[in-house]
């Protein structure tokens, strides 16, 4: 991909086009993103830019994760770049031109335009335990009375044959919480001085939720 940044959700509102129609859009805080460590296909095996996104406290900072801001120009082969201040959220951005990053540069949200079509990827809102109907919209039983089976999961397939239930049962269990990426969004305003992105629609997660913003793969596969 050619463009990424981590922002974070605000929430929606509406914003009004030249032609005075309403556009419904989600606001992201995004970036900045401070460049932590450039990874190459030498040295690591493939390329990637490690980024830093949202303020947390030093002593928050475990020993570990401590290690990716502090400067490594005492070892052999390391950059010259004083500390980096510590960052609460670190991700890796597999970017086309990663050679071109260094570290300590920043990623800030001038980067997308008005018009860029993005994929969003971020933890969608968890919903705790759901039965069949509401996680996987399957239909009800009769409501009528004397019937049994309203909102039951149902068949749970040959009784003799194979004589258990199959992997991959559509059964109740645990909604949400997992990874959604929404394609094909559009950036409807950039707010560079306050790192606030305007995108067109709803994206994945809840409001304080960090996603990812990442140029449209569908939209460059067009293109080409």
């Amino acid at each position: 991909m050619e463009k990424a940044i981590l922002a974070k959700k605000i929430g929606m509102t509406q914003v009004f086009g030249e032609k005075g129609d309403m556009i419904p859009v989600t606001v992201l805080e995004a970036g900045p993103c401070t460049v932590l460590r450039v990874k190459s296909e030498k040295r690591d095996g493939y390329k990637a830019v490690c980024v830093g996104f949202g303020s947390i406290k030093l002593k928050k900072v475990t020993s570990p994760m401590g290690g990716q801001f502090k400067s490594k120009s005492d070892k052999p082969g390391g950059d010259s770049t004083k500390d980096i201040a510590p960052t609460k959220y670190i991700r890796e951005l597999k970017l086309d031109d990663s050679d071109n990053y260094a570290r300590g540069s920043v990623i800030k949200a001038d980067m997308f335009a008005p018009g860029d079509m993005v994929d969003v990827t971020g933890i969608s809102k968890g919903k705790g335990f759901q039965g069949a109907i509401r996680r996987y919209g399957q239909h009800r039983g009769p409501m009528s009375h004397g019937s049994k089976y309203h909102r039951g999961l149902g068949s749970m397939g040959p009784g003799t044959t194979p004589g258990r239930v199959r992997k991959g049962k559509k059964m109740p269990g645990h909604m949400g919480v997992e990874n959604v990426t929404v394609q094909n969004l559009t950036v409807v305003k950039v707010d560079a001085e306050n790192n606030l992105i305007a995108i067109r629609g709803a994206v994945p997660g809840p409001k304080g939720g960090v996603v990812c913003i990442t140029d449209a793969i569908k939209a460059q596969g067009a293109e080409s």
